[in-house]
């Protein structure tokens, strides 16, 4: 001992810490016999320094214990080195606990082992707590990645720290399609979607459920996510905020496949508009059969009304006859004609709503699809990522692009060429919605390009007994919408036709992502 601590500290102050600490202590000679044990150390393993003293270190020896710790134990107190390791050892009463030992060499002045000092604490209950929780973890991961929805928990900063297999398969299914993490992508639409409202459950920690998004992926079947979030807390424990508790704030992200349900549900409401058009097709056929009368009327009442006209100008009585018998047919005439007015029927009003357009045209394409096969056509369908959504009228939007793509398939049946191919794609822009429809027919003269959208022109012959009335209900439907339609002049594989819709400025739709 330094003649300074020796002077400052005395001996017998060195024996009294060691009796009185809490930490089981034991002095041993070279060869393991116990020399000195403090009361800890008697406390601990149950012997009475009577018992203890004199006996080898080996009496707390387990079998359990490894052979290979105890060599590798000798083998560093052989080169005058601590060791600190975990012993089962084996109390007087024969039961059993876990030891934290460390054992130092103590040396003389020549550098030689002359006793070996041994602490040890009972970590049996540590031990059993961290077994504990590590089979807690487990069993929660075990049942996390057993379960058939996706968990992922996020930190504050929006990284994912943890997640399960079903996360892992929506990762390697959607990832390319939502252009990043899908979880941050995912809370990024849910977080637009409920704009001021998220900020409110975010803080309150009440969470969010039922937020559901359509997932488009090309020309794969779209995928529908149903998505639950709830926020918790933890307490930090590094040794900073021991007595400061820090906070973490994570967020538990539940997300659903319910692409099947939503199917369903599509094919259903498929169904639904199916009848819906169908009907107001046939309302039109009448209201076109009808509007094309009289029109066909308008113009021989009007050359009764001009031959009147004159006759009425002449000044000779021997006309008189024929002017009173022109007079009953034009008023006659014009009676019929506004009687054929009046039983053109009106078109039903329909209330505006919020259109997730992506869905929309996937309806219209389920109904177009018989026609589709029996002209042997593929559709290429390329849908915007965001899922659009627009202010409009679904039915009438619905009879705007069935009419496209039906015009678009009688014009590469008329064509009879190799490629029989549509191109439907739709954008979105900064003000901006746009949805292109392209096929391969023979397209259509440049001089006739205005025109198609005339009521009554049409570029079929009689045999088709067309009114030339598609792509004029097309063109008021758009304008209704305060969109514009248009041919691309510049296309030259046939005709791509152009139909573009303001984006809404307010009132973030309930599915726009």
């Amino acid at each position: 001992m330094p003649p300074d601590i020796e002077h400052t500290v005395p001996a017998q102050v060195f024996r009294q810490a060691v009796e009185q600490s809490a930490l089981a202590i034991s002095i041993t000679d070279p060869k393991a016999r116990i020399l000195y044990a403090n009361p800890a150390f008697q406390r601990v393993t149950g012997y009475d320094a009577g018992e203890i003293v004199d006996t080898n270190e080996s009496i707390l020896s387990y079998k359990v214990t490894p052979r290979i710790v105890y060599e590798t134990m000798w083998a560093q107190l052989s080169r005058q080195r601590a060791w600190n390791g975990l012993l089962v050892n084996r109390r007087k009463d024969g039961s059993r606990y876990l030891a934290d030992l460390t054992i130092t060499p103590v040396l003389d002045d020549a550098g030689h082992t002359t006793h070996y000092l041994g602490m040890h604490r009972d970590v049996t209950e540590v031990h059993r707590l961290e077994r504990q929780v590590q089979n807690q973890k487990l069993l929660i991961e075990s049942v996390v990645d057993a379960a058939p929805v996706a968990f992922v928990l996020l930190d504050e900063n929006e990284k994912v720290i943890l997640d399960n297999q079903e996360y892992k398969k929506l990762v390697g299914d959607l990832g390319g399609h939502l252009g990043g993490e899908p979880a941050t992508r995912i809370l990024h639409r849910v977080r637009a979607r409920l704009g001021e409202e998220f900020e409110q459950v975010r803080k309150s920690g009440r969470g969010f459920s039922g937020q559901e998004m359509r997932i488009d992926r090309g020309a794969s079947e779209a995928r529908w996510l149903s998505c639950a979030g709830s926020w918790f807390e933890e307490i930090d424990g590094s040794a900073d905020a021991f007595y400061e508790p820090k906070r973490r704030r994570y967020l538990l992200l539940l997300i659903q496949d319910i692409s099947a349900l939503k199917r369903q549900e599509e094919a259903i409401r498929a169904y639904s508009l199916r009848a819906v058009l169908q009907e107001r097709e046939r309302i039109a056929s009448v209201r076109e059969a009808l509007a094309g009368a009289v029109f066909q009327l308008e113009g021989p009442l009007n050359q009764i009304a001009a031959a009147l006209h004159m006759l009425e100008r002449r000044a000779g009585g021997e006309d008189a006859p024929l002017t009173a018998t022109l007079g009953d047919a034009l008023r006659d005439g014009r009676a019929a004609l506004e009687t054929l007015r009046a039983c053109i029927p009106s078109e039903a009003e329909e209330a505006e709503q919020s259109v997730e357009l992506n869905g929309l045209l996937a309806d219209v394409l389920r109904i177009v699809t018989p026609d589709l096969l029996a002209a042997g056509v593929v559709v290429d369908w390329r849908p915007a990522p965001g899922a659009p959504h627009l202010l409009g009228r679904p039915r009438q939007l619905a009879t705007l692009f069935r009419q496209l793509l039906t015009n678009a398939i009688e014009a590469i049946r008329e064509a009879r060429g190799e490629t029989r191919d549509i191109r439907l794609t739709t954008h979105e822009r900064d003000d901006s919605i746009e949805i292109i429809v392209a096929d391969s027919g023979p397209g259509i003269p440049s001089e006739w390009q205005l025109k198609v959208f005339e009521p009554f022109f049409t570029t079929k012959g009689a045999e088709h007994q067309h009114l030339g009335m598609g792509l004029t209900l097309a063109q008021d439907i758009v304008t209704r919408h305060g969109g514009v339609i248009e041919i691309d002049p510049d296309y030259t594989g046939g005709t791509r036709l152009r139909v573009q819709f303001p984006r809404p400025r307010q009132a973030t739709p309930r599915d726009k992502a």
